[in-house]
């Protein structure tokens, strides 16, 4: 069979248009998104579909135990977060619980002032979860959190589109277990999923406690794939780190790499 050559119509001048007009409905929709929160460590910015948390999506946390004190560090992570959203936005974090038992000196610790929070208390999830909704939709928060014993895929539905409706941040606490299984594998519409678990600190060369150390897991995120780092917790202005032995190295295989090539 002989070969035939098919000559395609070149583009008029509406095709063009059209497409102009798609492309800048597509940078519209992202920019409505608003900018993504990065964390200022490569480490973990690279590997986010959007270089950082969006500002305008929900985002779950859960701790990696039942245990006081990763209960403790999965807090201080999101209100780490908090801080760094209310610095940017310069308005207040809205915080809605069933029982209040947060510690005031801990947050300033991680650069969150409890003069910036909004306390809401309700005696039962579905109610903390329509406050959070109402917050969110409000649109003048700098950042929701919610804690929770469990949330439905409709609810975390339904807190996401008023994340993006409100162009507001969510953060979700799944904070209790049940029989020890993790909150996270339950299904959930959340950007990214989130577990936290405390480290031992470095031995320091003279006697005190050294910065604490967090093992922080990316369980899922959408358009991108799951990770796990060893990091030192928040600093006084919600910023994480890379523990100094890891850096170190780090730098060497850069330093390597460059004198390679």
């Amino acid at each position: 069979m002989p070969f035939m050559s098919i000559a395609l119509p070149s583009a008029t001048p509406s095709f063009q248009a059209d497409l102009s007009a798609l492309r800048a409905d597509l940078v519209r929709a992202r920019a409505a998104r608003g900018p993504a929160l990065d964390f200022g460590l490569p480490q973990i910015d690279a590997r986010l579909a959007d270089g950082g948390l969006d500002g305008t999506g929900l985002h779950e946390i859960a701790a990696a135990s039942a245990t006081l004190s990763d209960d403790a560090a999965a807090t201080l992570f999101a209100a780490g977060i908090a801080a760094r959203f209310a610095a940017k936005a310069t308005s207040d974090v809205f915080w809605a619980m069933t029982a209040f038992d947060l510690y005031a000196p801990g947050l300033e610790q991680v650069g969150l002032d409890p003069g910036q929070i909004l306390y809401a208390q309700g005696h039962k999830d579905s109610v903390v979860l329509a406050m959070a909704e109402d917050a969110l939709r409000y649109g003048a928060m700098a950042c929701v959190i919610a804690e929770v014993k469990a949330a439905d895929m409709t609810a975390t539905r339904r807190l996401q589109l008023a994340a993006s409706d409100g162009q507001t941040p969510m953060l979700l606490y799944r904070r209790h277990r049940s029989r020890d299984r993790c909150p996270l594998s339950l299904p959930s519409s959340a950007m990214t999923r989130w577990r936290i678990g405390c480290l031992a600190s470095e031995r320091l060369s003279w006697p005190g406690v050294g910065r604490p150390r967090w093992q922080v897991e990316l369980v899922r995120q959408r358009n991108g794939d799951p990770f796990s780092l060893e990091l030192e917790a928040c600093d006084a202005k919600g910023r994480l780190a890379l523990p100094a032995a890891i850096a170190d190295r780090a730098i060497a295989r850069e330093r390597a790499a460059s004198n390679a090539a």
